[in-house]
Order: structure tokens, then C-alpha cells, then sequence
């Protein structure tokens, strides 16, 4: 049973870092709801756009179920599309503590300026700055395989800072061989292995540098996207590395208490000049992602409006229901996590009251939910 409540708005409060736009009254308890663990997709469906997709029109209210392969029904010459061109990193590095042998992992989140790292360690108690752990790099199989002996000697990756939560700052001997030496970080709540690892990209990945994939992206074929651009629409990349909030849910009862961390994204002169004008010429600006609409919303705020600059810089926008849409008139999303940040995004973008309706639909009638689950977009 969902425990979404509405909420009357009562005013609206800002705060310059992070930008946030809240509603005084909301809770974060307002964005629980109980999901049967069944509906976890614990593998992703194959082909890619064979995923269901749940379609949420904001004018007339109505929801509607299609197949994901059925998208370009929803689309008009003239639209662009803004994808996440982010690649995930094989972040999980498993590996022996320097001196005592034992068991070790580090789980890469973001590449710090002047080289470091920040990550998630385990165990966490033991590894504090001045500890180490060795780390054998594997060699990829001549016909592209899974990973067969080890390639090189261990690097080694040294513990230089401490924060909270297991959060560490981390150094590596030669970072040129990360590649090689980690595995797919899946989200926790997936317990089936990968058989694929490319599953867990999307087809257009091409940045390395996320520590998730950007979930909305991964239900496109190569020839969906043909024929998308078929269709008049033009396809646009910005880059967003996916960091540790996706792995956090807020825990405060208070949203406004709940620090969001700094992701680096990318808008090139090139997207933006085409966003730009599409707002300009009032063609729709279709985000693929939470992702894609955090940094287009992040750059935004830092240019004229209808306008978007090109921009590289940290994203640490923090979006509740209250907030300005400034580039995004249609998002596709996935289905997301109880008290999460993306899930008071949606909310934000849709109307509360709508993403309620829309996730009880969404249970009654079975939909797979999270990483490797069906899609919504909301027109």
C-alpha cells in the first residue's frame, strides 16, 4: 500500500548551494510507498525496446500503456531529444589490504580534481588514511570475452582522505589500469549477475565516468534511434557522471536537510546552440533522464532565459515540487526508489498528485520497476 499524502503548498523557499526550490510542508516521508519485491527487475529485457512504457499526459490527466518500441507515436517533427552520453566506470575494485592480506573493496564514485578519487570502501573501519590495498588488473579475452589472466603487477590504491558514511578519498599508483582491474558496479538491490556487461550502458555511452548508468537510456536500439532521427527529431548528448545520490536515499525527515553531492556534467557549444534555438523557435525539449534534466535545468540556471550556455561544471541542482522547469516540456524517466531525490524530481515535473496515480497504476498493472525496469514518459 503506497503512503504518498498531498500536501497543501504554503510558499516556496530557496537556497542558492545547492539550488533548491521546496515546498514548506512536504516531508520526506510524503515520497514513501511499500513495493512487492517481485517487481524488482533483477535482469533487463531483451531487445532493449521490447520494456513497457507508461504514458503520463499532463494537459488531459490520462495515463496510457504502450511498448517502449512505440515512442515515436509521442513524437513531432521539430523535437529534440537530450540524452546522457555518460559511459559507466567498472567501479568495483575487489582487492587484498597492503600488509594483512584481507579482504577489500573500493567502490569509485567521482574523480576528484588533482587525481584522487572518492569512493565507498569496505570494510570501513579498517581502511583510514595511510591504509592500502593492492589491486590486480585483469587482460580482456582476444574476441572481446569475459576477463582471463592478470594482465599487469597490482596497483596499488592508497587511502588519503576520510568523510562519512565509508567515504574515502583515493589515490592510485597507475590509474591507467582501472579498467582493467574493476567490475560492473550494479545497484544493491539487483542480485542476479550480468551476463552481458554492456547491458548496463547505453548504446550511445561514450564518457567514462559514472558510477551508475543513466537508467532511462538503456530501453534504446541503435535502430530506435534511426528512426527517431527518421522521424525530424534531432538527438542531442550532454554528459552527466552519475554519482553517489544514486545509491543514497534521504533519510531526513525534512528534504531541505538532505546534502545532494556534486556530479560533473558537460553541455558542448554545439548542444547548446541547439537547445537554444529550439526553445527560441518553441520546439519541445524532450529529456531522456533524470540525468539529462538535472544538467540542462543546472546550466539554465546560469543563463538567460530560453536560453542555454554552454556549460562544464559541477551539478548539484536539487529539484522538489515547487521548481521552474526551464528546458525540459517532456521527460522519460524510469521508475524510482521510495524517498528519493529522483522521485521528488518526477513529482516535481508531473504534479504529485499525478506520479501517485501514475505508480499505483504501475503496481496494479505489473510493471517492472528500477535500474533494468519499464519506463514513463510524461508528456
Amino acid at each position: 500500500m503506497f503512503t504518498f499524502q498531498f500536501r497543501e503548498r504554503r510558499g516556496f523557499c530557496f537556497s542558492p548551494t545547492p539550488p533548491v526550490i521546496v515546498i514548506s510542508a512536504m516531508k520526506t516521508s510524503d515520497f514513501d510507498y511499500n513495493l512487492p519485491p517481485e517487481l524488482i527487475a533483477q535482469t533487463p529485457l531483451e531487445p532493449r525496446d521490447s520494456s513497457r512504457l507508461l504514458v503520463l499526459d499532463r494537459k488531459t490527466g490520462s495515463i496510457s500503456h504502450r511498448q517502449f518500441s512505440e515512442i515515436t507515436s509521442f513524437l513531432r517533427e521539430g523535437d529534440v531529444m537530450v540524452f546522457n552520453d555518460s559511459r559507466v566506470l567498472p567501479a568495483r575494485l575487489k582487492g587484498k589490504r597492503a600488509g594483512t592480506g584481507g579482504k577489500a573493496e573500493i567502490l569509485l564514485l567521482k574523480h576528484l580534481p588533482g587525481g584522487d578519487w572518492e569512493a565507498m570502501v569496505k570494510p570501513a573501519k579498517q581502511l583510514k588514511p595511510g591504509e592500502k590495498v593492492e589491486i590486480t588488473p585483469y587482460q580482456a579475452s582476444a574476441t572481446g570475452g569475459p576477463i582471463t589472466a592478470p594482465a599487469v603487477e597490482p596497483i596499488t590504491a592508497a587511502i588519503t582522505g576520510m568523510g562519512e558514511n565509508g567515504i574515502r578519498t583515493v589515490r592510485f599508483s597507475d590509474e591507467s589500469q582501472i579498467m582493467n582491474a574493476g567490475e560492473m558496479p550494479l545497484p544493491p538491490y539487483i542480485r542476479s549477475p550480468l551476463a552481458n556487461q554492456e547491458r548496463y550502458q547505453t548504446v550511445y555511452s561514450k564518457i567514462v565516468g559514472s558510477a551508475a548508468a543513466p537508467t532511462a537510456g538503456l530501453h534504446f536500439t541503435p535502430e530506435l534511434l534511426q528512426k527517431i532521427e527518421a522521424a525530424g527529431v534531432r538527438c542531442l548528448y550532454t554528459t552527466l557522471h552519475v554519482g553517489l545520490d544514486t545509491f543514497r536515499p534521504v533519510t531526513e525527515e525534512d528534504p531541505r536537510e538532505h546534502a545532494i553531492h556534486g556530479e560533473y556534467g558537460v553541455i558542448t557549444p554545439d548542444t547548446a546552440g541547439e537547445i537554444t534555438k529550439a526553445k527560441k523557435e518553441g520546439r519541445r525539449v524532450i529529456c531522456v533522464g533524470t540525468t539529462s534534466v538535472r544538467v540542462t535545468e543546472q546550466a539554465a540556471l546560469k543563463s538567460p532565459p530560453n536560453t542555454i550556455l554552454p556549460f562544464n561544471d559541477w551539478v548539484n541542482l536539487y529539484i522538489l515540487p515547487g521548481h521552474d522547469f526551464r528546458i525540459a516540456d517532456v521527460m522519460l524517466t524510469n521508475f524510482h526508489l521510495p524517498k528519493s531525490t529522483l522521485l521528488m524530481l518526477v513529482s516535481a515535473f508531473a504534479g504529485k498528485e499525478f506520479i501517485d496515480k501514475a505508480y499505483w497504476e504501475a503496481v496494479a498493472e505489473r510493471y517492472r520497476f528500477y535500474s533494468f525496469g519499464d519506463a514513463m514518459l510524461i508528456l
